[in-house]
């Protein structure tokens, strides 16, 4: 019986290796098997395989699809090269973020992974948006797991020796013993690794086949939170939402330069506004000082006690062996050094801001060795 409406294709699996299963994105999902600070530590030194197949796998395709995606994301599509993963959003008409996903260019179509808790309402305003010569196609047969960690391409590479040819943000097709998949060199950690999607039907046979791999255990849903603020990376509904533009969020890397200049996407008025003049707010990283962590949901404060900001994502490194966060905070705050005040719980708590990722990024870019 599920935790949850929903069962993923490994929920057997996940309780055969004793998984403590949690609701999450109305599916049952492991929260952690050996417990999340060992989980961690194992993904930072060999290599973790997390499911990740609550997550909206979409196909995009038809006439004009290409300026049809154009006109909802700030991303240049014309200039995305085949099997090459985009980090992009949706956007409101006031620069909200909808969702952060990422796109990819295959062949005649394009490939879309959005957050599992909101592809519902993803899906539905996509259809709502497109034009209807372009058709948006569920993946529902489809599940993703990501292996993740500086041994993962090692453990990857014994079953397709091929994906050592990926660098960071590439993907190809591949087959695993068999098993038809796409294989992109990317996920959701700071670490190298990557993200595989394969029929629901063959996932168990693919997951057992990594984990007969030394370096590979299961990860739970506790450490890739952990993993990931540690890396500076946003977690929609946390960190994003739509009273948040993807300049307050610090993602303006996402913005392309020919999208920013001639716009043409939901939103660009803000967004052009805030590149030109500057954000009222931003993101930034936060180092706590001493040993307590402070959570989503905490105030940052002023002298007099004045709500000025908030945490979004908060906890204890398990790397650093120190509590850090991620909040919004006044631009004039921002800059890296600057004293932050929090209450949480009728408690203050005293920091700094510091720059992000917490952890450095150790993602196998072009040129890179394995």
């Amino acid at each position: 019986m599920s935790d949850s409406g929903n069962l993923l294709p490994l929920d057997a699996w996940h309780r055969r290796l004793g998984a403590r299963m949690v609701p999450f994105a109305g599916y049952a999902m492991p929260i952690q098997y050996e417990g999340i600070l060992a989980e961690h530590r194992w993904t930072r030194e060999s290599a973790g395989l997390f499911d990740v197949s609550h997550m909206g796998q979409l196909l995009i395709a038809g006439p004009g699809v290409e300026k049809a995606l154009e006109a909802l994301l700030p991303a240049d599509l014309a200039l995305l090269k085949e099997g090459r993963p985009k980090y992009s959003m949706l956007l409101t008409d006031d620069g909200g973020i909808i969702d952060d996903l990422m796109v990819t260019r295959r062949g005649d179509h394009f490939y879309m992974v959005v957050n599992g808790a909101t592809k519902e309402g993803d899906i539905e305003w996509l259809r709502g948006n497109l034009p209807q010569s372009v058709v948006l196609d569920h993946m529902k047969e489809q599940a993703l797991l990501a292996l993740q960690g500086p041994k993962a391409a090692e453990a990857l590479g014994r079953l397709v020796p091929e994906v050592a040819n990926l660098t960071f943000m590439t993907g190809d097709a591949f087959t695993i013993a068999g098993i038809r998949t796409w294989i992109s060199r990317s996920g959701y950690t700071g670490e190298d690794g990557f993200e595989i999607s394969a029929p629901a039907g063959s996932v168990e046979a693919l997951a057992d086949l990594l984990l007969d791999q030394p370096e590979v255990k299961p990860i739970g849903l506790g450490a890739r939170d952990s993993l990931r603020l540690e890396a500076g990376l946003p977690l929609y509904g946390h960190d994003l939402d739509l009273t948040t533009t993807p300049v307050e969020a610090d993602l303006a890397f996402a913005l392309a330069k020919r999208r920013r200049e001639a716009g043409g996407f939901r939103g660009w008025y803000r967004i052009a506004r805030e590149l030109a003049e500057g954000p009222v707010r931003k993101r930034v990283g936060v180092a706590i000082d001493g040993r307590q962590p402070v959570r989503e949901g905490a105030l940052v404060v002023d002298p007099e006690g004045n709500e000025v900001g908030k945490v979004t994502s908060g906890g204890f490194s398990p790397t650093l062996e120190a509590p850090i966060a991620m909040a919004y905070v006044p631009i004039a705050e921002a800059a890296p050094g600057t004293a932050v005040s929090l209450a949480q719980r009728g408690r203050i708590f005293t920091g700094r801001v510091v720059p992000m990722p917490f952890v450095p990024h150790r993602y196998h870019r072009k040129g890179a060795g394995l």
